[in-house]
């Protein structure tokens, strides 16, 4: 789906901010930035990704800081009904 249709549906620009630990050095923290459209308050595509972080990558999590912004407001989309010509 388009970033408009998913919009248009509820979701909303997410950016996450992910520190985990290195695998090599687990005292050294490293940062990791993911930005998707996702559902808020549930975030299901972020869990879904943390979900694979937590099973499949070395890196331990230690946390993860949410921002969220919904790009399209109720003023600046208006659906159209009628189309009207002019000759």
């Amino acid at each position: 789906m388009d970033h408009l249709k998913l919009q248009l549906h509820g979701y909303h620009l997410t950016t996450a901010e992910i520190l985990y630990h290195l695998p090599d050095h687990p005292k050294l923290l490293q940062s990791y930035i993911w930005q998707e459209y996702d559902q808020i308050p549930s975030f299901p595509i972020l869990r879904k990704f943390l979900k694979f972080w937590e099973e499949n990558l070395d890196g331990n999590l230690h946390s993860v800081t949410l921002a969220s912004v919904d790009t399209i407001t109720p003023t600046e989309y208006d659906n159209i009904d009628e189309l009207l010509r002019v000759h």
